[in-house]
């Protein structure tokens, strides 16, 4: 399982953000410079996380991108999310009925923990503390 590259840009952009000076605006080429993201990838990106309610964007002069809420309410899980959906790591996981074996499956039990861990920790992993 690997997360997507959209996912890793918007956790690296999410990241610079939280870096910079508390509440500064900050520009989509300068994000992109850099952490090397392609400049037109990252305006979709910066757009799903703004209707994720987690960055906040303005045009102009004055304009950037700035977190929407503090780097300690904000963890990776939404951030993937955000971008992703929700994590699953199989289809069985979550969705009860959709496998002709669920009833007598002895990895089912592995997926559902493997999940569950994997879950709480970017759940529990928020951008304070990479400051």
């Amino acid at each position: 399982m690997q997360i997507t590259r959209q996912a890793d840009y918007a956790l690296r952009a999410i990241l610079h953000l939280t870096r910079a000076s508390q509440g500064k605006r900050i520009s989509t080429s300068q994000i992109a410079k850099a952490q090397c993201i392609p400049s037109s990838f990252l305006a979709k990106i910066i757009s799903q996380l703004s209707i994720a309610g987690l960055l906040h964007t303005s045009r102009g002069a004055r304009g950037g991108i700035a977190l929407a809420r503090d780097p300690s309410q904000i963890t990776m899980l939404e951030v993937i999310e955000a971008i992703d959906g929700p994590v699953q790591l199989n289809v069985c996981v979550d969705r009860v009925g959709l496998c002709a074996l669920e009833e007598n499956c002895a990895m089912q039990l592995v997926w559902r923990e493997a999940q569950d861990a994997l879950t709480t920790q970017l759940r529990n992993t928020t951008f304070a503390q990479f400051i």
